[in-house]
């Protein structure tokens, strides 16, 4: 699993549905994900640290957890599957013994979502990175590949040694 964050909520310039999109670490890595205009709003009220005179939606379901003593200890966005991605939250409840977690499948808007309100971070597995992400820094990727490339073209037979033969 991945750690990725929030880096915005972008709308497709196609068919103008909004985009939530996650960033690796290193910002070279971004991860669109198509989702709802009322999970888009509610991801940019969290982002904004906007807080409702009354419980919005997933502010209730926040409270209806934490009144039940769970935490929530991460979410997870752990399958893509015919352009739909899947997501769990994983809950604590007290300590970390393994009968007090519970996970709970999930929408990734929703997800990320309460994941923004509750300050629990955001985990993608290494295979919806693979699959599902997109360069963030062409320049960055670019200038790699041409030093990669330089690197191959100066390679020569005499570079390797022959397994056995030190």
């Amino acid at each position: 699993m991945i750690e990725m964050h929030v880096a915005g909520i972008a709308l497709d310039a196609r068919n103008g549905h909004p985009i939530v999109v996650l960033n690796d670490s290193t910002k070279r890595r971004a991860l669109p994900i198509w989702i709802g205009v009322a999970e888009a709003q509610a991801i940019s009220k969290a982002l904004d640290n906007q807080k409702p005179d009354r419980p919005m939606t997933h502010d209730l379901l926040l409270n209806v957890i934490t009144a039940l003593g769970y935490k929530i200890e991460r979410i997870e966005i752990n399958e893509l599957a015919s352009s739909t991605y899947f997501a769990t939250i994983r809950l604590v409840l007290g300590d970390k013994r393994v009968d007090n977690l519970k996970a709970i499948d999930s929408r990734p808007s929703d997800a990320i979502a309460l994941a923004l309100r509750a300050k629990a971070p955001i985990f993608v597995s290494a295979q919806v990175v693979a699959d599902g992400t997109i360069p963030a820094d062409l320049e960055k990727d670019e200038e790699e590949t041409k030093e990669f490339k330089k690197f191959i073209d100066n390679l020569k037979a005499s570079d390797f040694k022959k397994i056995g033969n030190e």
